[in-house]
């Protein structure tokens, strides 16, 4: 069944409307019409389970049957801090930590970072077509929320951020072994809330090891073998579902 989203002024009790480019996916590619079934998620974790009512230029209609949870999101919020990578490196770090099940995704500009944002025009635009990926890899994993892109942060800004959730970590190359980071896993069990800082593809300066360590958030290692920065967190991402799911 295909799977749009809706927020909280498109939801009535009984009915739901849907607009903007959703819109002409339904009548124009998928070509649905009245009496065809869809499934509305709220983005706070809700299926609402619908029948189309009318299919107008400008807005779908459709009437609620039934709602339930979705059953696809981590019990534990992820909050993944990325070093700002090169080229388009940062929409398939997007598209894959979304499927993955990450809460919420922030930029960071650390000091290694090659690529520089001084426009503040083109950041917005870089922004606007990161949540569009967040939205697209949501709808195919069938996300309970679409995980927001966070406006470009410090790296101080991001620790500091980072430093009030339940358990944060850093994955880095000259951490203790995997069996540290085995052990460091089972303290996520009962935390509501998590962050993970992935370095740029320069890796971090000691300086900002020196900061997370300050702030309790513990270095971890990903194995005897150094990853990519696109690579590091789907890694860490990987890891914690399959240690937190059922």
């Amino acid at each position: 069944m295909h799977r749009f989203y809706a927020n909280e002024s498109q939801i009535n009790e009984k009915s739901i409307s849907i607009t903007g480019q959703d819109v002409n996916h339904i009548k124009n590619v998928l070509r649905m019409k009245s009496g065809d079934e869809i499934v509305i998620c709220d983005g706070q974790g809700k299926d609402c389970y619908c029948i189309i009512n009318s299919v107008c230029d400008d807005v779908v209609i459709a009437s609620v049957n039934s709602i339930s949870d979705t059953h696809t999101e981590l019990p534990v919020r992820i909050t993944l801090f990325q070093g700002l990578p090169k080229s388009d490196k940062m929409e398939l770090i997007i598209q894959k930590a979304v499927e993955l099940g990450v809460y919420e995704i922030v930029p960071v500009m650390m000091a290694r970072s090659v690529v520089k944002y001084s426009d503040v025009k083109k950041e917005t635009k870089k922004l606007e077509r990161w949540q569009a990926i967040s939205e697209s890899a949501a709808k195919q994993s069938r996300r309970g929320i679409i995980p927001k892109i966070r406006p470009l942060m410090s790296f101080k800004e991001a620790i500091a951020y980072g430093a009030d959730m339940d358990w944060s970590v850093l994955p880095y190359e000259n951490a203790e072994g995997i069996k540290a980071t085995r052990e460091s896993l089972k303290d996520l069990k009962g935390c509501k809330s998590a962050a993970i800082f992935i370095g740029p593809e320069g890796g971090y300066e000691s300086s900002e090891i020196n900061l997370a360590k300050e702030k309790n958030i513990i270095p971890i290692s990903l194995g005897r073998r150094i990853l990519r920065t696109e690579t590091a967190g789907i890694a860490v991402l990987s890891m914690i579902m399959l240690y937190l799911e059922d």
